[in-house]
């Protein structure tokens, strides 16, 4: 059972979580969030320090809940092209879910804010972890290969590049196009990766 502190502080992450993909991580302050919520700014700045501890604790709440719903539930398929499918299926899930219920994937916001700022600690952080999924993803392309599901000369560092490359575009085509047919493009797309992955 959480203590009250700690009740207030999962609450504040909550509450800065679904801000954050509005205002951008730059427009995250102590200030903005304690007004925010109804707290004040020496209380909120009890949990976190500074702007950048803060900033730091959402991202680390967002691969938190990024981990539960889309790496986890993948991870349970089976090896091979199965995983690949259930990791293509949850990541699309979650960005349709983020779209809908917070405007947007808080990741890509902040891959947006800080990709050409160097030696951030946010920005490293996140580097850090976007660098691990597409390993995971050139991985689970590897299993394909030894599953003989997938051709043995596929570049699976290469699959995982085309395979980000369709959530990003899917990502784009739905917020800043409004694209109806994004999801239908995102499938037929990921499709074809796959087609062209397998044995010939």
């Amino acid at each position: 059972m959480m203590t009250k502190g700690e009740a207030t502080r999962a609450m504040v992450l909550d509450h800065a979580f679904g801000l954050v993909s509005r205002v951008g991580f730059e427009g995250l302050t102590i200030g903005t969030l304690a007004e925010s919520v109804g707290l004040s700014k020496s209380g909120l700045f009890g949990h976190f320090q500074s702007k950048e501890k803060l900033q730091i604790e959402v991202l680390e709440t967002a691969v938190e809940r990024f981990l539960r719903k889309v790496i986890h539930p993948a991870l349970k398929a089976p090896r091979g092209e199965p995983r690949v499918r259930a990791f293509f299926s949850s990541w699309l899930d979650w960005g349709r879910g983020q779209m809908s219920a917070s405007g947007g994937c808080v990741f890509i916001a902040a891959a947006n804010e800080f990709d050409d700022r160097d030696d951030t600690p946010l920005r490293n952080r996140l580097v850090e972890y976007q660098t691990e999924w597409l390993r995971g993803l050139a991985h689970a392309a590897q299993l394909g290969v030894d599953e003989g599901h997938f051709r043995a000369d596929l570049d699976t560092d290469q699959f995982a590049y085309e395979f980000y490359s369709i959530i990003l575009a899917f990502h784009h085509s739905s917020r800043l196009l409004r694209d109806a047919r994004s999801d239908e493009r995102a499938e037929r797309q990921f499709e074809r990766l796959i087609a062209d992955s397998r044995p010939r």
